[in-house]
């Protein structure tokens, strides 16, 4: 007789789509599973990305992203755009600039090669911006039906400035959470070209390269910038629980203050969405030490990327892993992880 055999900290025998939603889920599959088989000092930090010293002061950040997104091209970017600022962002969450880039392309037969054509203009666009280098990669085709156009898989190698730490064990009770801009504008994009809706005002995924705008910031906020993180799968409630669970403190976040513009609102609303828990492709949360928030904010709000950034909540000593949310009344609510896939495959 065969016995089942469950996930670890899981109900799930099989993967599901929710397993990749950035979610309670994708934290279950990386602490159950993932972590027990290949856990060390580096993975432990769960972390944009891996940062590690090469010869005093010199510090790299690595990290790694793939890119599934469905449609490839979308109202304000494409899969390309998306892979070079996605994996750069992620560098940037570690208070590093940017170097190198491994690129590698899986192709379904039957793409066309204007659409790569396109897709690699995006990248060399986006490489220019941030004035980075592919340096190696890999092309791999499929068969018809086995891959749904392309997916991309990029790796980044950054320098991490001087004087600068970011990781989740810096976090303190009284830390200031700022948020650099309004919200859930990718995925509420995408998911408008999927159902064919039309707007008075064009709704635009907000694909960004952070790096310009972290790094002023970094270097107006300095030692006081604590953590950052950005908001891409599971959006800004799965970004606030992650470094909560990381730290192990609890967030307080003001709900009346988070910037939402009116259309994608609107969208969120006909679409039964919340737009906490959308992925977002522009915006990261920081969390800075009181003394210097007003310093970081400013800096922020100096730069075209981070005009509309705001502080939404604060650090607190209490319900340590749980993130609260505060209403104009007084009321508050729980801001858990999202718990499956409210849109897949789109980043």
């Amino acid at each position: 007789m065969k016995v089942a055999c469950r996930l670890p900290h899981s109900d799930y025998e099989i993967i599901t789509l929710g397993h990749g939603g950035g979610g309670r889920l994708s934290q279950q599959l990386i602490s159950g599973v993932l972590l027990p088989k290949l856990n060390n000092d580096y993975l432990q930090e769960l972390h944009d990305g891996a940062v590690f010293p090469i010869a005093d002061p010199v510090r790299l950040a690595f990290t790694t992203d793939s890119f599934v997104v469905s449609p490839p091209f979308f109202p304000g970017g494409d899969i390309g755009l998306l892979s070079v600022y996605g994996t750069a962002n992620d560098l940037a969450m570690c208070g590093a600039r940017p170097l190198f880039l491994s690129l590698a392309l899986i192709i379904e037969e039957g793409f066309s090669i204007h659409g790569l054509e396109q897709i690699l203009s995006s990248i060399r666009t986006a490489c220019d911006l941030l004035e980075l280098q592919v340096v190696t990669g890999d092309t791999k085709v499929v068969e018809r039906g086995k891959g749904d156009g392309i997916f991309i898989n990029t790796t980044g190698l950054g320098a991490v400035l001087d004087g600068i730490e970011i990781s989740p064990r810096r976090i303190r009770a009284g830390d200031q959470i700022l948020l650099s801009g309004s919200l859930a504008e990718h995925g509420v994009s995408i998911m408008s070209l999927r159902e064919g809706l039309k707007f008075d005002s064009p709704l635009l995924s907000d694909t960004s390269a952070l790096w310009p705008l972290v790094e002023a910031v970094l270097r107006r906020g300095g030692q006081g910038i604590h953590s950052m993180r950005d908001a891409t799968r599971g959006g800004l409630a799965s970004a606030l629980n992650e470094m909560a669970l990381s730290a192990r403190v609890g967030i307080v976040i003001d709900e009346n203050a988070l910037p939402v513009r009116e259309e994608v609102q609107g969208a969120c609303e006909i679409l039964g969405l919340d737009p906490l828990y959308i992925a977002n492709e522009g915006k990261f949360v920081s969390l800075v030490s009181p003394e210097c928030s007003e310093q970081v904010l400013s800096a922020m709000r100096e730069h075209p990327l981070g005009r509309d950034a705001c502080r939404i909540g604060e650090v607190v000593a209490g319900h340590p892993g749980v993130v609260v949310a505060r209403n104009g009344f007084g009321a508050t609510r729980v801001i858990d992880m999202i718990s499956g896939e409210q849109l897949p495959r789109i980043c």
